[in-house]
């Protein structure tokens, strides 16, 4: 048996038709930046996220980045973020010249814990910025309010939440403004890099519209020291595709989250994951906590079962941050989650699910093994 962690290629067989008719008319249309597909892709990623503005950028790191310098963000400046997340949520605040502030997450949902973030606030904080990690949104109405008794600006991490709902809403629209990636192995995959910012801030969207473009909204006249961040036409061609698929291929994740949430409801060595009241995750990852991982995922891999680890090294840890002289132990949740956690397969063409009803067995087999060695 061989299980493929994610199989992309399945992504382009299904809708082969309709992705070579797209990219072939932005091929014979002659151009290829900030064109109509661009304009046509931010106006439906706007409408299906719920909010007036999308601006396509290069990457999701460059959306974060982007949202920040618009907001005027930058020295002097503290931005609160989860401790355990990927490398660059941190780094998009490293990158206008801001201090990150790392605050613990929930070990319930792995996502920033609000009863923390409040004692995190200095009188340099300008932002909270939440990652819906692994496609489960955040606690949003808590962050929203303490973001608002003390002026801040929230800024979601939605890079790995695209569909995903929150009491009704999707992210991307649940504060001042939000970063989406658009990395393949997403939800809402590119065939390349690319990202997009949304906001119903209209002055905050003009603004970005400019930074993304050098700074420069007339050609050779330069308003901002933006960046060169555009996505381009035949990513957004290829989006604009995929985001008509992207509610079924959502419900596909959630059907095979239902398989593995039953699987492992009898296994007690295997922490699985919960959607609270009223959230709805879009499944990017199933992401498993358990202290025999390395044996667990070792009996998998000899059964043909790929899987992998998000993330095995917080960020606090990276040799990048070490000017902040964070030790080891910092932060002993994010420290606890990445010795632990362990994510499954679960993408929505992941057709032989027939590995999951062996989980229990598996499992019995790795903690044999954990005992006897």
């Amino acid at each position: 048996m061989k299980v493929a962690f994610l199989e992309l290629g399945e992504t382009y067989r299904e809708i082969k038709s309709e992705i070579d008719s797209a990219v072939a008319q932005v091929l014979a249309g002659g151009w290829y930046i900030l064109g109509k597909q661009v304009e046509l892709f931010e106006n439906e990623f706007a409408e299906y996220v719920g909010v007036k503005h999308c601006i396509g950028v290069a990457n999701g790191l460059e959306a974060l980045t982007l949202c920040l310098q618009a907001y005027g963000i930058g020295k002097h400046s503290e931005v609160i973020v989860p401790s355990n997340t990927y490398f660059a949520t941190a780094l998009a605040v490293s990158l206008v010249g801001a201090q990150v502030r790392f605050v613990e997450p929930d070990p319930r949902t792995y996502n920033l814990d609000p009863k923390r973030v409040e004692d995190a606030i200095t009188d340099r904080t300008a932002a909270i910025m939440p990652v819906h990690l692994y496609g489960l949104p955040a606690d949003m109405d808590s962050i929203n309010n303490i973001a608002q008794s003390y002026r801040l600006r929230v800024i979601e991490d939605a890079a790995q939440a695209h569909g995903a709902k929150y009491k009704g809403r999707r992210a991307g629209s649940l504060a001042d403004a939000a970063g989406f990636s658009f990395y393949p192995t997403k939800c809402l995959g590119a065939f390349g890099d690319g990202g997009a910012i949304t906001t119903n801030d209209d002055n905050i969207a003009d603004r970005v519209r400019v930074l993304r473009n050098y700074g420069s909204r007339t050609k050779y006249v330069v308003e901002y020291k933006g960046l060169n961040s555009r996505l381009d036409e035949l990513q957004a061609a290829i989006l604009r595709v995929k985001l008509r698929h992207l509610d079924e291929w959502n419900l596909r994740r959630r059907h095979v989250a239902s398989l593995l949430d039953k699987a492992l409801s009898s296994i007690p060595q295997i922490a699985a994951p919960k959607e609270p009241d009223g959230i709805e995750s879009c499944w990017h990852l199933y992401v498993v906590r358990t202290s025999a991982r390395a044996r667990v995922q070792a009996v998998l891999k000899t059964q043909g079962i790929e899987t992998a680890i998000h993330y095995p090294i917080p960020p606090y840890r990276q040799n990048a941050y070490r000017e902040l002289e964070l030790g080891t132990g910092s932060f002993p949740i994010a420290d606890f989650l990445a010795e632990q956690v362990l994510s499954l397969p679960i993408g929505p063409h992941l057709t032989n699910t027939s590995w999951i009803d062996e989980l229990p067995a598996t499992v019995d087999e790795a903690m044999a093994t954990a005992t006897a060695s």
